[in-house]
């Protein structure tokens, strides 16, 4: 996978104990990569880095991205070939109620680490992780390509594209084709998978409302949102970090230090009511309502994959009903890392039935 680009490399990732960081850094170690992760302590909301045993597995340094210096330090002595940006206050509602820190995270916590990578005299390649809310959304049902205008509403929108803009900025203005480090960005459509327990989200709202045996109180069953399981993204974000480190693989030379959009087909396109209504396809016994509406929150938000598509060669994998199947039957197993395993088996297997160049 990802022509063997990480096997014995050194990789700093930061929010490796969250839900996206868990699973990427289970990935990285899957390929022979070694990592060394950098966040906050596990949170038991977040349960999945302890579930997948990732502690003893890894190096873990827990401390804050909005500590400059320590961002420095840790980039420095380490001294990696690749790096992934992960860490982030995620939610949009919490923004609402914690926007000073939210800013602080999501914008000066990218900014720490670009500038940690000015100090880089080796080659490294490193991905920025934002968020498909990054642009100013007019809801207009188009999607989203990577040249719109950056944007928000809220704080947590706004951050996103914000730490958009940093990236576009440092990469002018100091990661040129003089420099050894290589910048790229990737924007991610709202991700589904095992182990997020996380409050605020929809999946750990159904498995809460499930365990407790009350109804689930939907607040915006209309919002349309491009679904897609986690390993999707993710394989994004290594073929991007591949690419960047040889651009000789396959992929577009001269584009590759961009940005990018990672989301599904147009098929996976739903609305926050049909993805419900699938989980109770599969859990018959979840009972559902419409309940009071929250903050604003977009009403529509899609992503167009095109670019990815060309430059990479990246294409989704799995559809909107396996992606629920498969979300829905890691919660049933007994394992975290047995599960995760067997997903990132199947999920690469049937990348490599499609001939994905990434998986060959």
């Amino acid at each position: 996978m990802f022509d063997q680009a990480y096997k014995g490399k050194r990789v700093w990732l930061s929010g490796h104990t969250g839900f996206k960081g868990a699973w990427l850094a289970e990935w990285l170690l899957s390929l022979g990569a070694h990592v060394h992760g950098y966040a906050l302590p596990p949170d038991s909301a977040q349960p999945l880095f302890g579930g997948l045993s990732l502690g003893p597995r890894l190096e873990s340094e827990f401390a804050d991205i909005r500590d400059a210096a320590a961002v420095r330090r840790s980039i420095a002595d380490y001294q990696p070939d690749f790096v992934f940006h992960l860490a982030a206050q995620p939610l949009v509602r919490l923004s609402y109620e914690i926007p000073t820190e939210t800013m602080a995270t999501n914008v000066m916590g990218t900014v720490h680490v670009l500038d940690a990578l000015r100090d880089l005299r080796q080659p490294c390649a490193a991905v920025m992780v934002t968020s498909d809310k990054c642009y100013q959304n007019l809801e207009t049902g188009r999607p989203h390509e990577e040249a719109d205008p950056m944007g928000g509403r809220d704080p947590y929108s706004a951050s996103k594209g914000m730490a958009e803009l940093a990236v576009a900025s440092y990469q002018r203005s100091f990661f040129d084709a003089n420099h050894p480090v290589r910048v790229a960005s990737a924007r991610a459509g709202n991700v589904i998978g095992g182990g997020d327990l996380a409050a605020d989200r929809i999946v750990p709202d159904i498995l809460r409302a499930r365990a407790a045996g009350r109804t689930l109180a939907i607040r915006n069953p209309s919002a349309t949102r491009p679904w897609q399981h986690v390993l999707e993204p993710l394989s994004g974000y290594l073929w991007i970090g591949a690419c960047l480190a040889s651009p000789s693989r396959a992929c577009v030379p001269a584009e590759v230090a961009s940005g990018y959009n990672f989301g599904p087909r147009t098929e996976a396109v739903r609305t926050v009511g049909e993805l419900v209504a699938a989980f109770a396809r599969v859990w018959p016994d979840l009972r559902i309502e419409t309940g009071p509406a929250g903050p604003h929150e977009a009403a529509r938000l899609s992503l167009s994959i095109a670019k990815a598509e060309r430059v990479l060669g990246w294409q989704p994998v799995w559809d909107f009903q396996h992606t629920v199947e498969r979300t829905a039957s890691w919660y049933e197993q007994l394992s975290s890392l047995e599960a995760s395993k067997a997903d990132i088996a199947a999920y690469v297997a049937a990348a490599r039935s499609q001939n994905l160049t990434w998986a060959s």
